[in-house]
């Protein structure tokens, strides 16, 4: 057995070599696991095991269905961003306009747009959601016009039911609510769990969509500091929860910062929730868009008391202006079915016919595939440009899935002053000082990768990194 284990470690140590002398160089693919039980001529186990041990070390990756592969923090020059000791003293200079400001370039076709989470067009099945309408349309004798259960689309739930296996069968059709998108759902969890005054624990920085929404119901946002890599501060969080009404988190590819709590940080945020007894919003609408080899876990899935409450969508990933959501709220379900009944009544049963169709043939899993493939390899183009172009003390946050690169820069740059200069070359990223109801993040910006990458993506970074260092 000991000379087993001294030979998988011997073998991963070769691996290891070759990466830090960079015979295999970022994004290398590995051999095979039999081909490498060729080579080294010892067992699959053994294999399997130095790969294992590689992959713990963050040298490096597994892909579904393609291999290993060198990872990006394999050879990682750069650091961290800092994690915030939240100053909530300074509140002035609220970020409303500065808000309204980035998303007033959502039409504009002549800009570079690294400000917004939103799939370019390269990236969506359009012919084959055109060709679902038109048979949704022609499958319906109402030709969609009339309403759906307020609960939303039996069918639509039960796919999403079925397709959600990350939930090993714990979510059935009738524990899902349909919404129009991830933040009708958020609105209406906030709403079900909460009362004007309230407070609500968020992360920071935190995405600024839910601080809005926090305050439009006139709600306190409570700041929890955030790993980069690992996510919220447990410890911190602890210390507040006998002043907050209710938590409301990202747990997979958080935006901004893209981290993924780990399993046993979940299990101990369920436990706590459980508790105190306060409600989790777990907004998970990233959660298929991993790097890694499998679908993480939501917190949802370790939840026995029905606190938590599951929010999903496809506008990341399919369909932004379809509007199609869920929830699963556990033991609100009943209040979030009356809201959307006074609110909206029912969405749009086509929408609803179109991704059902999508989930149910298995056409959503072949398209996330691809997806995710075009992701990964836009973030290592996005990371690489960044560390060539932009200053050397800038600090990178290392997403594991998403959309989003977080970006530190020198404590003397103002990212918001940066913007319109940025702005005026037709680039535009996203102001660090959006991400928090107080006056910090300022040298910070979030760039989006989920874009067409090409030789104006690549100069317009080298560009944005000239702005900075001549900003300095």
């Amino acid at each position: 057995m000991k000379n087993q284990e001294t030979l998988y470690l011997k073998i991963a140590k070769i691996i290891e070599d070759q990466i830090h002398t960079e015979t295999l160089m970022l994004g290398d693919k590995l051999p095979s696991v039999r081909s490498a039980q060729k080579l080294y001529n010892v067992s699959l186990n053994t294999i399997k095991q130095a790969y294992l041990e590689l992959e713990s070390r963050s040298l490096i990756e597994s892909r579904p269905k393609t291999g290993y592969y060198v990872s990006k923090s394999s050879q990682r020059t750069t650091a961290l961003p800092t994690i915030a000791s939240i100053n909530n003293h300074e509140t002035e200079n609220t970020p409303e306009e500065l808000i309204d400001k980035v998303f007033g370039t959502i039409n504009q076709t002549d800009v570079t747009q690294f400000a917004l989470g939103l799939p370019g067009k390269n990236f969506l099945p359009i012919a084959k959601l055109n060709k679902g309408i038109i048979n949704a349309v022609r499958n319906r004798s109402d030709a969609g016009t009339t309403y759906e259960p307020v609960q939303g689309s039996e069918e639509l739930r039960r796919a999403i039911a079925k397709w959600a296996l990350v939930m090993e069968g714990k979510i059935t059709e009738d524990d899902l609510v349909i919404t129009s998108g991830a933040m009708h759902a958020m609105y209406n969890a906030l709403m079900a769990v909460t009362s004007p005054g309230d407070s609500v624990a968020v992360e920071s920085p935190a995405y600024f969509g839910i601080l809005q929404a926090i305050k439009a119901l006139g709600l306190k946002a409570v700041e929890i500091p955030t790993h980069p890599l690992y996510g919220i501060d447990l410890d911190a969080l602890k210390k507040v929860m006998p002043e907050i009404k209710a938590c409301c988190f990202v747990t997979n590819f958080n935006n901004p910062m893209g981290f993924q709590m780990p399993d046993e940080n979940k299990q101990e945020l369920v436990r706590l929730i459980t508790q105190y007894n306060i409600p989790l919003i777990e907004d998970d609408i990233y959660g298929n868009l991993y790097f890694g080899s499998e679908r993480p876990k939501p917190c949802k899935f370790y939840d026995e008391a029905g606190l938590v409450l599951w929010i999903g969508s496809v506008s990341k990933t399919l369909a932004p202006g379809y509007r199609v959501g869920w929830i699963a709220p556990g033991k609100f379900k009943d209040k979030i079915i009356r809201q959307k009944l006074v609110q909206t009544v029912c969405n749009s049963s086509l929408y609803s016919d179109v991704i059902a169709d999508f989930l149910e043939h298995g056409r959503y899993d072949h398209h996330l595939r691809s997806f995710r493939n075009k992701l990964y390899n836009n973030y290592l183009q996005i990371s690489r440009a960044v560390e060539s172009y932009f200053p050397d003390n800038t600090k990178i946050a290392q997403p594991k899935g998403g959309f989003m690169l977080w970006i530190e820069l020198d404590e003397r740059i103002s990212t918001t002053e940066l913007y319109n200069t940025a702005l005026a070359q037709k680039i535009v990223f996203a102001p660090g000082r959006i991400f928090s109801q107080y006056n910090q993040y300022n040298n910070c910006m979030r760039l989006t990768y989920v874009l067409e990458w090409n030789e104006r993506v690549n100069s317009d970074l080298e560009k944005l990194g000239r702005i900075i260092k001549n900003s300095i």
